[in-house]
């Protein structure tokens, strides 16, 4: 349920792509499974989230901090999508909000489950000659793990003291905190 920002920026190089001057482009956010293993199974895995939780959505828009967004949208057939409309010359940033944590995808054993990781996935499009955004511009992804407060705070706990354990060599594979 916390807000997270992502920003959207033109990356286009100079003269890239003349043709989306002053127009606009859609993108979809979608949260998916990480593991490749999940990712066979995502359909049932989403379904039986959905029973367990009937009327909630995966992934939201927080509409009111939101900048520079047109026309937000949420299927209520896919709870795990949100897409939107917006101009790559002007400043857009998209406040979202996972309303599932990494541990309910995750086997039951005794506590302290580690939680499956997520990935946002966002595909951009451009708008064809019948005005349907179909072509495809961009796709990002990062990975991310849910977890309620206390919870996430004993996780960066431990991984801070796995880190602090490896070599001065292993520890320059990982980006600083």
């Amino acid at each position: 349920g916390q807000s997270y920002e992502i920003r959207m920026l033109d990356n286009r190089k100079l003269g890239e792509l003349p043709e989306i001057n002053g127009k606009l482009v859609k993108s979809i956010f979608r949260v998916v499974f990480h593991d490749r293993r999940l990712q066979y199974t995502e359909h049932q895995q989403l379904e039986g989230w959905k029973w367990n939780r009937p009327g909630d959505r995966i992934l939201d828009i927080d509409i009111p901090m939101s900048v520079g967004i047109i026309d937000p949208r949420a299927n209520p057939t896919q709870l795990n999508t949100v897409e939107f409309l917006w101009d790559p010359a002007k400043r857009t940033s998209v406040f979202i909000q996972v309303h599932c944590i990494s541990t309910e995808f995750t086997l039951r054993k005794h506590g302290g489950e580690k939680g499956v990781p997520f990935r946002v996935q966002i595909d951009t499009f451009r708008e064809n000659e019948s005005g349907e955004y179909t072509e495809h511009l961009h796709s990002a992804s990062c990975q991310i793990k849910v977890f309620k407060p206390n919870g996430a705070d004993r996780k960066q706990k431990t991984d801070r003291e796995k880190m602090e354990k490896r070599t001065p060599h292993e520890k320059e594979k990982y980006q600083p905190s």
